[in-house]
């Protein structure tokens, strides 16, 4: 049976994103990702809690979550059976001190290393519980047709990139509340962003993020990086991992 209704398939093309309210993950799963959390954030030395990134990279526990049927069933509803993973990231905003996610697109920071750019598709885990309060991811509904906007230049001090879009709407802004195990999903070309955490509670997901293996990762552009074949076959000749 699959793991999204044809209504939030349909939602999800049309706005851009979908707010997954069940578990993602048994209780038992749930709580070994977030231990193994705990263990990069302790380990994390100089970087900071939201800069965490690629982290299955050099722990492939965190490919058992990643290469999931509870993951990839949600994901192939969207994208198809064919699916690689790209990336996943641990991004953790402090209490009180964790910076502003400015409005962005994620397809942005991958130009010109993919061959398209409109299936790929980001879940985002919560692990601490997300609001309004503590920083909870906000989108701009149905901007996902574009995917590279024009920025300008911030202050990456409190915040975790270092442009943003401008000229936005936010009054349009859907906010991306979830309680721990819930999840969200949108298209690495919508405007999203996040405030800062200025509450007294953490805020923590796990991102994972995939595309159709019909699309061609350019290896001249992406040294050192490394891709999955997650379910189904290779469809436009990419080197994988686990090839």
């Amino acid at each position: 049976m699959p793991k999204l209704t044809a209504e939030e398939v349909d939602a999800f093309g049309k706005n851009g994103y979908l707010i997954y309210r069940r578990q993602l993950f048994s209780e038992a799963k749930f709580d070994e990702l977030s231990a193994i959390f705990s263990e990069h954030l302790a380990d994390k030395g100089d970087k900071l809690s939201d800069e965490l990134d690629t982290p299955h990279f050099r722990d492939p526990r965190l490919l058992d979550f990643l290469l999931a049927d509870e993951v990839l069933d949600i994901v192939e509803c969207l994208i198809g059976p064919d699916i690689a993973l790209w990336s996943s990231h641990f991004i953790s905003k402090d209490p009180y001190t964790g910076r502003a996610t400015p409005w962005h697109e994620d397809s942005a920071y991958w130009e010109g290393r993919l061959s398209a750019y409109d299936r790929i598709v980001t879940l985002w885990l919560s692990l601490d519980g997300s609001d309004r309060e503590n920083g909870c991811m906000r989108v701009i509904p149905g901007t996902h047709d574009n995917g590279f906007s024009e920025y300008t230049p911030v202050d990456k001090s409190v915040n975790t990139f270092h442009a943003e879009i401008t000229d936005i709407d936010e009054s349009r802004a859907v906010d991306f509340e979830l309680e721990p195990g819930q999840c969200s999903l949108h298209d690495g070309r919508i405007i999203h962003g996040a405030r800062a955490n200025t509450s007294a509670r953490r805020r923590t997901g796990y991102t994972m993020r995939y595309f159709p293996s019909s699309v061609y990762v350019h290896p001249e552009k992406n040294p050192g990086w490394r891709i999955w074949l997650a379910r189904g076959v290779d469809k436009a000749g990419n080197v994988y991992v686990n090839a």
